[in-house]
């Protein structure tokens, strides 16, 4: 993974509407602590140059930079994950909202099983804090993606290009449950062995989850 590669993936985020005035943040672990974007730069503006390196404990390793203001959730994630190579965390429309009802994202969608069977949400803490970044911990256990409740979304994989396809998917789910509850209707639950079944499916296709 290269330095332009985060760019990419960041300014693809940003396109797409995930991550409205100069919120969200990603990062790429590293030895010796990980890569993450800056804070308050608009990510069309960004450039490698612009990226941090910081170690486990938020200091300046590479970059004249500040570190995003959540670099804390980005460090206290590649600490309890050891096989987590990359963290986005986006304002994603759908999924913000959700978040801001506090409201999880339940198996009502096969696709619900790339971040692990459901997508949970955090309990609320103040942004860029370390209870912020112990809530998202504890909600990801055995997941790989969470809402931060009244904030917005987070998406961890082993690489930068998994943890950025689970965030525009969660984002879609998210606005597939939100139309269903706009709707009136209850969506109805996959069973865990109709979960179990699908993630064969998956299994069967060559589709890692």
């Amino acid at each position: 993974m290269t330095l332009a590669e985060i760019i990419a993936a960041a300014q693809r985020l940003d396109a797409a509407g995930m991550m409205p005035s100069k919120s969200g943040n990603l990062s790429l672990r590293c030895e010796g602590g990980f890569i993450v974007t800056p804070a308050g730069l608009p990510y069309a503006q960004m450039t490698e140059a612009d990226l941090v390196q910081v170690d486990a404990a938020g200091a300046v390793l590479r970059g004249d930079r500040r570190p995003s203001s959540e670099w804390r959730l980005h460090a206290a994630i590649y600490a309890a994950r050891p096989e987590t190579g990359a963290v986005v965390h986006t304002h994603s429309p759908r999924a913000t909202a959700l978040s801001c009802a506090r409201h999880g994202i339940p198996p009502f969608h096969y696709m619900v099983l790339l971040a692990g069977g459901d997508v949970r949400c955090a309990a609320h803490a103040t942004f860029g804090t370390a209870a912020l970044a112990r809530n998202c911990v504890a909600a990801l256990e055995g997941r790989r993606a969470v809402l931060l409740a009244n904030h917005g979304m987070v998406a961890v994989g082993t690489t930068l290009a998994a943890a950025l396809t689970l965030a525009f998917e969660v984002e879609n789910l998210a606005g597939q449950y939100l139309d269903l509850l706009a709707a009136g209707l209850e969506p109805v639950l996959l069973t865990a062995q109709e979960l179990a079944e699908a993630a064969s499916q998956f299994a069967g296709y060559g589709r890692a989850i």
